[in-house]
Formats: C-alpha cells, structure tokens, sequence
C-alpha cells in the first residue's frame, strides 16, 4: 500500500540517518550526464537496470519510478542545476518501514570526463534502516553497473 512520506529538503542528504553514498568515474562530460539525468527522465529504463518505468511529471517538476519487484515512486525534483547537481525526494512510495528518501547525483569534472557522486539518504523504522544498511553492497553494485551502462550510452 502506497504511503506519504516526510517531506524534506535538499539539505536532508546531509542529514539522514542513513546516508549511502557511491562515486565513480565515467568519460562522458557533466552536461551531458546531467542531461541523461535531469532532461531524459524516460531514458533511465535503458541504463539504470533496476528501473522498469521512468517519466516525468508536472513538466520536470516531478518524476515517477517504478522498480522491478514492484516498487513505486512519486518524486520532487528538489535541485536540477546544470550541469552539477541533481537532487529529488520521495513523496509517496509502497515500500515499507520509509518515512523520508532523498538522493543526489553530485557531477564533477574529471579530465574530460565527469566524477558522479550518488547519495541515498533516508529515514525509517528501526527494521527498514537496518536493511537499507544490509543493502549497501548491492545497491552499489547497481550503481557501478549503472555508471557503466549510462557511460556506454552516452558514447554512442
């Protein structure tokens, strides 16, 4: 059953009590990852594997996701500042124990490529932080496979 969730601000991936944060390298320059990230909503199906759906809402202002093993979102954008950071919150979702999710995709330039640095933070019952933590490995093999997708599409 889908549930409202604790709205927050860009300043909450600072703040949560859970933060989980990935970076890594690809050769793309940062317009153009911000770009796939903030201007090609739909596009995240074809590089972020677990991403079964993705469309924009409210004329960018929001999104909505849908993951394999059927969980959904309904996002914010909270900061879309090209070509450095994009950042959203979750407003509704059906995924249990969640009482406030943020992520953030930090660009740096590296070379002629980009530094992406993703961050998760979120907040919940005791049980749903734990397997977030539990998580972290897997959703940072995720990203890394992402990365490695997104870098593939963006050179072709």
């Amino acid at each position: 059953m889908a549930h409202r969730l604790r709205p927050v601000g860009h300043e909450f991936v600072a703040t949560a009590p859970v933060r989980l944060v990935f970076g890594r390298e690809i050769a793309a320059a940062p317009e153009r990852v911000h770009r796939a990230l903030a201007g090609d909503v739909s596009g995240w199906t074809e590089w972020f594997g677990p991403v079964t759906l993705a469309r924009p809402l409210d004329d960018g202002a929001g999104r909505e996701i849908r993951l394999r093993g059927g969980a959904r979102f309904r996002e914010t954008v909270l900061v879309a500042r090209e070509p450095e950071v994009y950042a959203y919150r979750v407003d509704v979702t059906n995924t249990p124990g969640a009482r406030a999710l943020a992520e953030e995709w930090l660009l740096t330039p590296a070379g002629s490529g980009t530094r992406v640095r993703w961050t998760f933070a979120a907040d919940g019952t005791a049980a749903f932080r734990l397997a977030l933590r539990a998580a972290r490995p897997g959703l940072g093999q995720t990203f890394r496979n992402a990365l490695a997708a997104l870098d593939r599409r963006l050179a072709g």
